[in-house]
């Protein structure tokens, strides 16, 4: 008796297994599931738009550590990533966390949309974590590598007034500075960063 009782145990596992391996099969076979939407990504990399050929160099995934500041908050100090990427369409997708070096625990993340111009300027939409909302424009330079925002709005704010962000590329390192303006004091820097590119 025990000996077929571990023969149907076996036998029940192989069946799990045989069930669980269709189930994969059918929802990679169906264009709205994730896991068929996850194995288009990772076979599939769309052609850059030409659009984006002078903003192409913040393409990909940068970490590092950076430290902030302001008057009414004490310094600190965080990791971070920023991932910027692209579907093929005229826009490239941005998302960004960062985390307490000490612990790991969650700090801040946003994510957005830049869009360059042909006469060298850039729109870019970002929504943080907090429940600000930007929509930035500026500039960019594809032979210096640099691109320059400043806040035309900062929605669903009730202190910040105004952010000032600048890029920059050199190599495999991004630099980049934030600076913040708010109700009680003029604009001045807030947060910077050296990152490296971790992923293309």
């Amino acid at each position: 008796r025990r000996r077929r009782s571990i023969q149907m145990q076996a036998l029940l596992r192989h069946i799990q297994h045989l069930q669980l391996q269709r189930q994969r099969q059918a929802l990679a076979g169906n264009p709205t599931s994730p896991i068929f939407i996850a194995m288009a990504f990772a076979h599939h990399s769309p052609p850059l738009h030409p659009a984006l050929l002078p903003i192409s160099f913040m393409l990909g995934t940068w970490r590092g550590d950076g430290e902030g500041g302001f008057p009414t908050i004490h310094s600190f100090q965080y990791g971070e990533e920023i991932r910027f990427w692209h579907s093929g369409k005229p826009v490239v997708a941005y998302m960004q966390k960062t985390w307490k070096l000490a612990s790991g625990e969650p700090m801040h993340a946003e994510s957005g949309y830049w869009r360059p111009k042909p006469d060298g300027s850039i729109e870019v939409i970002i929504a943080q974590s907090t429940g600000l909302a930007e929509v930035q424009k500026g500039t960019y330079s594809a032979e210096k590598k640099v691109i320059d925002l400043r806040s035309e709005l900062v929605a669903n704010a009730t202190k910040v007034k105004s952010i000032h962000r600048t890029f920059k590329v050199t190599g495999e390192e991004m630099e980049y500075k934030v600076d913040m303006a708010t109700t009680t004091h003029e604009l001045q820097p807030h947060l910077q960063a050296v990152l490296k590119k971790v992923n293309a």
